[in-house]
């Protein structure tokens, strides 16, 4: 005798509810890996104030690295992330290399750039089309005997009229060594980037994703406050920015959003930053802080609209000034301050 029922086994079909979402999440989220996908790591090296930074975060689309018209603007080497349908290049933005290694910073900094160069599939070395100096003189020394390919990327194109007065350019330098392609671009412009990511994507190994494809960063969000700060001081500043300041994050505590007893309203999430400015003298203390603070206030207004963009919610950023003397030259402070040649 064949009984036919409708009746649905509810626990049968909520375990198999279940076990389709683990292997949806153990499977990336739902998203399947092509068995061509290419990724690796790609330094980005160069003289200071050559582009590095803008070029990687028009690469990656959002802002990483810190910018500005102020030599030696990077200190850490910033990890950004681009994934694509079928590869994923993981950036490392370096320091400027420069032959000047009077302090302690400025040797850390060289030696955070060079070695950048160690375990890297592939490398962008960034020029000025305008320009060449004895510090690109330096880096070229470094990747001569460089075991991965090397890009020159001749950035600041835009600052020629026309194509003629570029390509003799082009052509002098193709002739300083054996690079594995040349891609003109203007990172400030976005010009040609697209080409450079094709250019990279072929020259990553065939292997799985080195990160999440959602990740963009492997930096703390903390970390990514301090250079948000230190940007808006070298903006604001200009001329006026003592070298010897660097930022550091006392706290950075985040608030979930709760209900206002009082009004019945949710309060929004908050994330609470507090950040100390270290100087090298007091003098420079008084410019950082500015005529009645104006100057130190408007560098905290700016750093915060930036942090509300990238954290997507609210910020109250708190900035003090304090010298500690000596700093940029002691590798026990830089070391204590965040500072690393690894």
């Amino acid at each position: 005798m064949t009984i036919h029922s409708d009746h649905v086994d509810a626990d049968h079909e909520s375990n198999n509810d279940a076990n389709d979402l683990i292997n949806q999440f153990f499977s990336g989220q739902g998203t399947e890996i092509p068995s061509d996908f290419r990724s690796g790591f790609v330094a980005i090296v160069g003289r200071p104030n050559v582009g590095k930074s803008t070029l990687m975060n028009h690469l990656l689309g959002q802002k990483l690295s810190i910018t500005s018209r102020k030599p030696q603007t990077t200190r850490h080497k910033i990890v950004g992330i681009d994934s694509r349908e079928k590869s994923q290049a993981v950036f490392v933005d370096t320091p400027g290399m420069h032959k000047k290694e009077v302090r302690a910073i400025n040797k850390m900094m060289n030696r955070a750039a060079s070695s950048a160069l160690r375990d890297v599939n592939l490398v962008l070395f960034v020029v000025d089309a305008q320009k060449w100096t004895q510090n690109d003189e330096l880096v070229l020394e470094k990747l001569k005997n460089a075991e991965m390919p090397v890009i020159l990327v001749i950035n600041k194109l835009d600052t020629f009229e026309n194509k003629n007065q570029a390509l003799p350019i082009i052509q002098e330098r193709a002739k300083l060594m054996n690079f594995a392609e040349i891609v003109p671009v203007s990172a400030l412009r976005g010009a040609n980037l697209d080409h450079l990511r094709d250019t990279i994507e072929r020259y990553l190994p065939f292997q799985p994703p080195l990160y999440s494809l959602d990740q963009i960063t492997d930096r703390s969000e903390r970390f990514l406050a301090s250079e948000i700060i230190r940007e808006k001081i070298m903006r604001q500043l200009g001329e006026e920015l003592p070298y010897d300041l660097t930022v550091q994050i006392e706290s950075f505590k985040t608030e979930d959003a709760v209900l206002n007893e009082k009004t019945g309203r949710m309060k929004a999430p908050c994330t609470y930053i507090d950040a100390t400015i270290f100087v090298d003298r007091p003098g420079q203390k008084a410019i950082v802080i500015g005529e009645k603070g104006a100057k130190l206030k408007k560098i905290g207004m700016d750093a915060r609209v930036d942090m509300e963009k990238m954290f997507e919610q609210k910020i109250m950023l708190t900035l003090w000034v304090k010298v500690k003397g000596g700093w940029s030259d002691d590798e026990r402070a830089l070391k204590s301050l965040g500072y690393s040649d690894i």
